[in-house]
């Protein structure tokens, strides 16, 4: 009796239906392809651009670089902004375009922008968001970008840069 109990298990198992199971492997799959496509185009959203950039006139371009604390450089590039139009940025992003010594694009970065003000305390300066301190019409103000990584192949020159995002009053 125990012979036909074990031989009635073994039947049992090689008629076992896998369709359910693939089936559900091949849904996990389709939705892990799905999420890995659309987290890759939301990485390539174009920042939005804006006609009143042209009053905004871009000046003495500083690089800078210092160490972090964990022992990594970390680039500062400082540009004054000239508002020559007639309302008040309040907020930004500056896109970068690094390139190389052949001229070909090596890293593209947007950042946003922050004021350089003077440290009541005197030292360093502060970084104060533009909604903090906006530049008005007829003013300008040194801003910054820090960039924690820049390509080594980078030809060590200013970037090409661009105002995006642009948040006016």
């Amino acid at each position: 009796m125990s012979n036909s109990f074990s031989h009635a298990a073994e039947r049992s198992e090689e008629k076992r239906n896998w369709t359910p199971i693939v089936v559900g492997i091949v849904a996990v799959l389709a939705i892990i392809g799905a999420l890995l496509v659309l987290s890759r185009g939301a990485g390539k959203i174009q920042p939005q651009q804006n006609s009143y950039a042209a009053n905004l006139k871009l000046s003495d371009v500083k690089l800078s670089a210092a160490e972090n604390y964990v022992g990594g450089t970390v680039t500062y590039l400082d540009v004054n902004i000239a508002n020559t139009g007639d309302r008040a940025l309040t907020g930004a992003q500056m896109q970068a375009v690094f390139k190389n010594s052949m001229g070909q694009v090596v890293q593209t970065e947007t950042i946003p922008l922050h004021v350089l003000v003077e440290n009541q305390m005197a030292g360093y300066p502060d970084l104060v968001d533009l909604s903090r301190d906006p530049i008005g019409p007829g003013h300008a103000k040194t801003v910054r970008m820090t960039l924690e990584h820049i390509s080594s192949d980078w030809d060590q020159t200013a970037p090409e840069m661009q105002l995006v995002s642009l948040k006016l009053k």
